[in-house]
């Protein structure tokens, strides 16, 4: 049986500190095989980007394991986890999170040049180009508009051909029509990579998109079969 691209065991995670200390993620086992699109779903407040972030290695959980195509993120130190995600994972944030004090270009390639990669300022600007904004190397996001910045940030997530792309609510800050565009080129890049997706939306047709959806509520799986990734 082949490895799954993401496994979780039994994670329990809380945030906060003291009496403000709330238990977000409650014993959440799931596997997403690779390949696979993954959409988290359920009400606000479920735990769908904490699990999310966990899952990116951005949050480290109290208990349980986080696997990642077989390797086990918890022994890894902060620097070696910054550079397993940086190699392995591609994040899309909601509010975009670019660097304002620099290009698009610069921006798409910051993570190539801390991978190493040859040519980064070459293979950012080939990113560029297949998300459409070719002819915006050189602008910087406050000149830009929500989706072109959104453009930019999924060519900067894609730029080291991650194994795993994870987005969270990435049509959120955006018009229904600049945020089809954006789905279409997600998925677009996802299949043409053969990445696995996994993504946070309150958006239905959006989940529809994915091949499973995968239901949370007050921080565990509300959904049957969540070791059972599509066929």
């Amino acid at each position: 049986m082949s490895v799954p691209a993401i496994a979780l065991r039994d994670v329990h995670l809380s945030l906060g500190r003291g009496a403000a200390r709330v238990h977000i993620l409650k014993g959440i086992s799931l596997d997403i095989a690779k390949g696979e699109a993954v959409g988290l779903v359920g009400p606000s407040g479920s735990g769908k980007s904490t699990l999310l972030m966990t899952m990116a290695g951005l949050e480290r959980p109290d208990s349980g394991t986080v696997q990642i195509d077989g390797e086990d993120l918890g022994p890894l130190d902060e620097d070696a986890l910054a550079r397993f995600r940086g190699a392995r994972i591609g994040i899309v944030f909601q509010s975009f999170h670019l660097i304002p004090t620099m290009t698009a270009l610069e921006n798409v390639a910051v993570p190539l040049e801390l991978a190493d990669a040859p040519d980064p300022f070459g293979r950012a600007r080939d990113e560029l180009k297949l998300v459409g904004l070719g002819d915006r190397l050189d602008h910087y996001p406050a000149q830009l508009s929500g989706g072109e910045q959104q453009r930019v940030a999924l060519a900067r997530a894609v730029a080291t051909d991650p194994a795993i792309l994870v987005a969270d609510e990435p049509t959120g800050n955006l018009d229904e029509q600049t945020g089809q565009s954006i789905i279409d080129l997600m998925f677009r890049l996802k299949r043409e990579r053969g990445s696995t997706l996994v993504l946070v939306t309150h958006d239905p047709g959006l989940a529809s998109l994915c091949d499973r959806q995968v239901r949370l509520r007050s921080g565990v799986i509300d959904t049957p079969h969540a070791l059972e990734p599509a066929q």
